[in-house]
């Protein structure tokens, strides 16, 4: 059974009757209303959705039956943290929203999973803070220095989803030696599969990231 990754514009998972708000859990709802941009709101909800239909779509079970929770390890709170099904905490699952697009993922392993719109002038400091200086140097070179680090990003923020990494420690992590350019790409980083695209349809690059080669399906 492959990790499932699943891509889409917040507005079309809202569109579906079937994914309705009323899968939410009541935490869920209430961190919902906090935001102050209903724009923010919907990805939000969105994203959460998403990830109950990816992880419908790996089990064979109907979304409406997926509770979705979440618990962090360092402060034991459960409004925020890594996401796990109640109903079957053994699958890893995975969420991640941007502007108007959200993504999931779904595995018999853990699998983390990033979503990122482009943005033009990326800070210095910022990426010598998450890169390592191989990466910094394919960056620097690269026609595109914008998308190259996207590219390097997504893959990275996806490995902290999965827990391998942490924010603090991603420069420790050296994917220089991967590719930079096409659409998509697979890759591979010690016992890890790594998969990320340019989804040309929402305008972002997704990084998929488990210890399975990830598969690729369409709301």
């Amino acid at each position: 059974m492959a990790p499932l990754a699943m891509v889409a514009g917040s507005t079309e998972v809202l569109a579906r009757p079937d994914l309705g708000e009323h899968l939410l859990t009541d935490l869920e709802r209430a961190r919902a209303a906090r935001f102050r941009l209903a724009s923010s709101r919907a990805d939000f909800v969105a994203a959460h959705l998403l990830v109950r239909e990816a992880a419908a779509r790996l089990l064979g079970r109907p979304a409406a039956g997926l509770t979705l929770l979440q618990r962090c390890p360092d402060c034991a709170r459960d409004d925020h943290g890594k996401p796990y099904l109640a109903e079957y905490p053994e699958v890893g699952v995975s969420l991640s929203h941007g502007r108007g697009v959200v993504a999931a993922a779904a595995g018999p392993d853990p699998v983390g999973v990033d979503v990122e719109q482009p943005s033009r002038g990326t800070a210095a400091e910022v990426m010598e803070r998450v890169l390592s200086a191989g990466e910094l140097r394919r960056v620097r070179e690269h026609a595109e220095p914008d998308r190259a680090f996207l590219r390097l990003w997504v893959r990275k923020e996806a490995m902290v989803k999965l827990g391998r990494t942490t924010l603090d420690t991603l420069t420790g992590i050296d994917l220089s030696g991967l590719e930079l350019d096409g659409s998509p790409l697979r890759g591979r980083y010690g016992d890890l599969h790594l998969l990320d695209w340019e989804d040309e349809l929402y305008g972002a690059a997704v990084g998929v990231v488990s210890t399975g080669e990830p598969r690729v399906e369409r709301l």
